[in-house]
């Protein structure tokens, strides 16, 4: 069992407004069967911090194209996406490079 993981989730570049405009979250994921990866972190984020209007955030088990995601300041492209597996006190930061013109 997989103990439990104490993260700091932001969100920036707009995405924010999405989650009533708070920017830094400190959450504490609960134990689980499996260790927690970004895919399973993407879930729980639309369950119990997305406000309003999952699609502008999420496209399928994924985040929509247009949000880059830094984990512990690295693009997530290099930690393996979806598969990295969450450690405790990780940051992971969802910046939105979607504006309106």
């Amino acid at each position: 069992m997989a103990a439990p993981v104490s993260l700091q989730v932001e969100f920036g570049g707009g995405a924010e407004l999405l989650f009533d405009g708070v920017k830094k979250h400190q959450v504490t994921l609960p134990s689980q069967p499996e260790p927690w990866d970004i895919r399973n972190l993407l879930k729980w984020i639309k369950t119990n911090l997305l406000k309003e209007r999952p699609e502008l955030f999420m496209q399928g088990e994924s985040v929509r194209p247009g949000i880059l995601v830094l984990i512990n300041d690295a693009d997530w492209e290099l930690m393996g996406e979806l598969d990295y597996k969450l450690q405790d006190q990780d940051n992971v930061l969802f910046i939105s490079t979607l504006h309106g013109g």
